[in-house]
């Protein structure tokens, strides 16, 4: 059993230790495995994280283990390792957070017993101004998926007559995301708003699958819920591409609209997204070809009445 191995990265060279540590039970992958997971999908993950800060979902012995919420870089990070400051008002304090700008932080990263990558949806410009929209669209514990695939199609219907492009993947466990790129001129709580009024009209139009109630324990445990709130400020969910810690070594994986209808949560794994991204590509690739106003869901908020907060 090999105690470490020299990856080559681009013009980098990452040490990997512990190279034939089982991290995923289910079939038996390793670290090298989820190494060479991310190093098949690079444009795509870097693509997903790129200048944005990020969070470290570490799991230093695999995903049975424990799990810690990195936020700052450790000390001993190599010098080329870049960072971006972020501040955290409510607790006076900062972290300076992992700033990907190329595959080898991501290697790095997993290194460093990170499985799963959490990114902020904002960048380093400005990290006080969102350049990202999420739909997470999250069912609760009795939600069957193919209530998860109706709302999909509502939120695209409602995309559509917004002439706004959507990009959806799935989250690694049992929902879907849509991600939309936004001009960055509002700051969280406006774009939450908007989110929130988004939701609500999604809601207005499948009453039967989709709740926006704020309470978890207010809710339907058989319906949908529309999670405005990871718009909020240091709210972060899993990226594209992002490896979920779990047995199974699920993946959040961009997928065609044409697919969600098909789409099985457990279709998308480190055992069968590299094939995928070799033959389609990212399917995320043009996500930053254009950036939407979120003005006409700022109207529809102060028309519903929705508070800031």
């Amino acid at each position: 059993m090999a105690s470490a191995i020299e990856i080559e990265v681009g013009d980098r060279t990452v040490r990997v230790s512990n190279p034939d540590r089982v991290y995923f039970p289910a079939r038996g992958e390793t670290k090298l495995d989820l190494v060479n997971y991310y190093m098949s999908v690079g444009d795509g993950i870097v693509r997903a994280l790129r200048e944005r800060p990020c969070m470290m979902h570490r799991f230093p012995s695999g995903v049975s283990g424990e799990k810690v919420h990195q936020k700052r870089v450790p000390n001993g990070a190599p010098p080329w390792l870049e960072t971006v400051r972020v501040n955290f008002p409510r607790y006076n304090r900062h972290a300076y957070e992992l700033c990907v700008t190329e595959l080898a932080s991501v290697i790095w990263s997993v290194q460093m017993s990170t499985v799963e990558f959490h990114p902020w949806n904002s960048r380093r410009a400005d990290t006080e101004k969102p350049d990202e929209w999420r739909i997470d669209l999250d069912p609760m514990p009795d939600c069957p998926f193919p209530r998860v695939r109706r709302v999909a199609h509502v939120v695209r219907e409602v995309l559509d007559e917004l002439g706004i492009t959507g990009y959806p993947k799935t989250s690694g466990g049992a929902g879907l995301h849509v991600y939309v790129r936004i001009e960055p001129r509002w700051g969280f709580q406006e774009v939450r708003r908007a989110a929130l009024a988004f939701a609500k009209e999604v809601e207005r139009r499948a009453p039967d699958d989709v709740t926006t109630t704020w309470w978890r324990k207010d809710r339907d445990p058989a319906m949908l819920f529309v999670d405005y709130n990871q718009n909020a400020r240091d709210h972060t969910i899993a990226s594209a591409y992002s490896v979920r810690g779990n047995p199974e070594a699920t993946v959040s994986t961009p997928i065609r609209w044409d697919e969600v209808a098909d789409v099985e949560p457990g279709d998308f794994t480190i055992a069968t997204v590299p094939a995928r991204f070799a033959e389609l590509g990212d399917l995320h690739a043009t996500i930053d070809d254009k950036a939407h106003s979120i003005e006409p869901l700022l109207e529809w908020a102060d028309r519903d009445g929705l508070a800031e907060d």
